[in-house]
């Protein structure tokens, strides 16, 4: 087992609070347009719907527990589990490979609370956490796929951590952006990140400008997707607005 801390790419301020604006659905779309069709992790939502969740993966594998292995007193000097908790950087989301399976809990709340602790952005499993309750505590987000009291030996051994994984039927390289909303997470791959970022926030601020028209009575013909001549007076909008179209608005209306 070889541990890797490094990430192969660091967020831009700019390109992170943009991630932080914009909806999985708008990224996931974003990721099709460039190829990738299969990136938002199945069957998995979140215990706090209100937060958002923007960090980089760091992974932990489990594989199927057998009665040799491991057991209900975990060491915490050889536990690769233990050892993941102890090994999560700030920014950094603890993404388990659970292999889908709900019979045990994957992760419970005093080790969840020792990864926000340690600044993590957030923990996602595809599989159940225990103590759900306190979960729903923690400042940070979680999004898991079951509930379930019994301890994680039971069905699962700690094989792995920070190598490839599966989560929910995704590929998650560590590093990878991780970007988590109502809905649930999206897997950004690193070297796209800015990109996808940008791209994914301007396709929200046209989509607002759209929504506003209909909003106000307009037909969707000619508007949604734009034409020219509607796309023409959307840039010319657009150009009088800041980088954040709604921060300029809210700051317009402080000064009110």
């Amino acid at each position: 087992m070889e541990q890797q801390t490094n990430r192969p790419h660091t967020l831009s301020p700019v390109a992170r609070k943009k991630l932080l604006k914009v909806s999985t659905a708008t990224l996931t779309s974003q990721l099709v347009l460039r190829g990738l069709r299969n990136t938002f992790i199945q069957g998995v939502l979140p215990l706090r719907p209100e937060k958002r969740m923007v960090g980089y993966a760091y992974t932990l594998r489990y594989a199927p527990a057998r009665e040799d292995l491991g057991g209900v007193v975990y060491d915490n000097d050889t536990d690769i589990q233990r050892l993941a908790v102890e090994a999560i950087s700030k920014d950094d989301v603890l993404i388990i490979d659970a292999r889908g399976e709900t019979r045990a809990a994957s992760l419970g709340h005093i080790l969840a609370t020792r990864v926000m602790a340690r600044g993590a952005a957030g923990v996602v499993t595809d599989g159940a956490v225990r103590d759900s309750v306190g979960f729903r505590e923690l400042d940070g987000p979680t999004y898991v796929k079951a509930v379930h009291a019994t301890t994680s030996s039971v069905v699962h051994y700690p094989a792995d951590m920070n190598v490839p994984i599966g989560c929910g039927g995704v590929l998650v390289l560590p590093g990878d952006v991780l970007v988590g909303d109502g809905e649930g997470v999206v897997v950004i791959p690193s070297h796209l990140a800015e990109s996808v970022a940008t791209d994914a926030f301007e396709q929200e601020v046209l989509e607002d400008w759209i929504l506003d028209q209909v909003e106000e009575g307009a037909s969707i013909k000619g508007l949604y997707p734009p034409s020219a001549e509607m796309r023409s007076e959307y840039e010319r909008w657009r150009a009088a607005q800041g980088p954040f179209p709604e921060e300029r608005a809210e700051t317009v209306d402080a000064a009110r």
